[in-house]
């Protein structure tokens, strides 16, 4: 019988370099890329605004976590937490008489149909059925 190892540890994130996953050295990249563009395009103080901004998002989106659980994760959740409607309405548009009226007929309907006797198996007969099924279809019986 083969064996197979099962992957374990795998909400674990692989690291590149040192401490750092590959998802935060891809979050340093980006931040270096708008702090470079931001340094060749802006002036002094434009620059150290963005910097500290890039700064400041790459900290945060690259290493704090809430609960165990990503920075951005926390803030899809959050997002999606405040768009839900706080209150669930159910607003009734068919009357009840309606309802209860439907329901009759449809037992109506299933007292007029006609009664068809389950046929009971024999047990040699299921047995044999069992067999078929266990062995694949080689067995006939």
């Amino acid at each position: 019988m083969d064996r197979f190892v099962a992957p374990q540890f795998i909400d674990v994130e692989d690291r590149i370099i040192g401490p750092i996953t590959t998802r935060q050295f891809i979050i340093m990249v980006i931040g270096g890329v708008v702090v470079f563009v931001a340094y060749k395009i802006l002036d002094t103080a434009g620059f150290i605004l963005v910097t500290l901004a890039t700064l400041l998002m790459v900290i945060i989106f690259g290493f704090v976590k809430i609960n165990g659980r990503r920075f951005h994760e926390f803030v899809g959740s959050m997002v999606e937490a405040i768009k839900r409607p706080k209150v669930r309405v159910w607003y009734k548009s068919v009357p009840m008489s309606a309802v209860v009226a439907e329901n009759r007929n449809k037992q109506v309907d299933a007292l007029k149909t006609d009664f068809i006797p389950r046929k009971s198996i024999k047990p040699k007969k299921l047995k044999d059925l069992a067999l078929i099924v266990d062995t694949g279809g080689r067995y006939q019986g």
